[in-house]
């Protein structure tokens, strides 16, 4: 018969205030906005010294559960899908700069995401969002020849879709990793002249979202997102 290690391992004390102070949270207790007790209020509370509160409370602030403020008392942090990919931006951009193989990984992600959040705006968009596309594309033809707002607006175009999804969740994930991707965007897409071939595959994706065809909608997406998928590459070995 295995033998399993059964010994009973002595937890921190900030790791108890932590779940308590978790646990709270999570119950509704203390709410969005809601003030966190003070630490001496916390520390009479559970017994415990102001290293162990300290240690907890900063746990919760790294974790995105409360708002620490210089001079204030912790708030109760507002949960969004937005903060949640917050808070594994700094571990995603670490992981697509050091991995050599991850940013192939990043691009095929993005291209299987895109293409359901393009078929929901085929199939969900109205016309006030119809406008806002076509207002998008509008800025970024007047934005030839200079880079950066081009991509600004290349970025703005792609979240707008995801936006006509309706869906948080899919908005806050497609902003996280366009977010990533456009981080290694190549010089390419200037020098080439291939803004123009970004902006006719634009117009070609908003016809079909237009038009309510969600088939044609994907296909356009996925030549868009394959032809475009060359002007992201790693920097020069040692310019990361």
């Amino acid at each position: 018969m295995t033998q399993h290690d059964e010994r009973i391992v002595r937890r921190k004390l900030s790791d108890e205030v932590f779940d308590r102070l978790r646990d709270l949270i999570a119950s509704g207790e203390l709410g969005p906005g809601d003030l966190m007790p003070s630490e001496r209020d916390l520390m009479e509370r559970f017994g415990v010294g102001r290293p162990a509160i300290r240690e907890a409370m900063q746990t919760l602030h790294n974790m995105g559960l409360i708002v620490v403020s210089h001079g204030e008392r912790a708030r109760v942090s507002e949960l969004t899908a937005r903060t949640m990919f917050k808070q594994i931006d700094v571990v995603a951009r670490m992981l697509i700069s050091t991995t050599p193989e991850a940013l192939d990984h990043l691009k095929e992600t993005r291209r299987f995401y895109e293409r359901g959040l393009v078929r929901l705006a085929a199939e969900r968009a109205g016309e006030t969002d119809i406008r806002e596309l076509e207002e998008i594309l509008a800025r970024q033809e007047g934005h030839f020849g200079d880079p950066r707002m081009f991509i600004a607006d290349d970025l703005a175009f792609h979240r707008k879709i995801a936006a006509i999804s309706g869906n948080p969740m899919l908005e806050a994930l497609s902003e996280s990793l366009l977010n990533w991707l456009f981080e290694y965007h190549t010089e390419m897409l200037i020098w080439t002249g291939k803004e123009k071939v970004t902006l006719r595959e634009h117009h070609a994706i908003l016809d079909c979202i237009r038009q309510k065809e969600p088939d044609a909608a994907e296909t356009a997406m996925i030549v868009h997102i394959d032809r475009s998928g060359t002007l992201y590459s790693y920097p020069p070995q040692g310019k990361r």
